[in-house]
């Protein structure tokens, strides 16, 4: 092989190479954004689930709250009446 066909083989390899690290590159890419995507949506709906149980837990304390009021009122009332 002369000088000129050494450096064509060189430059063919060279852009095969980077030509299959750019396919690499960009196929990692495209998983982790799907990836990350299911990520963000299971996380939301795991919030979403966290925030019905916080809200359901604050009725449930709001009702506890008005029926310790009652009772408080009631012995408190009575006391004072006495």
């Amino acid at each position: 092989m002369n000088d000129p066909e050494i450096w064509t083989v060189i430059g063919v390899f060279a852009a095969a190479m980077l030509g299959g690290l750019t396919l690499v590159v960009t196929s990692l890419s495209r998983v982790i954004r799907a990836e990350v995507g299911g990520l963000r949506a299971e996380l939301r709906a795991e919030l979403s689930g966290v925030n019905s149980r916080l809200d359901a837990t604050n009725t449930r304390l709001d009702h506890l709250d008005r029926d310790v009021q009652a009772l408080t009122r009631r012995v408190w009332g009575a006391e004072s009446d006495s």
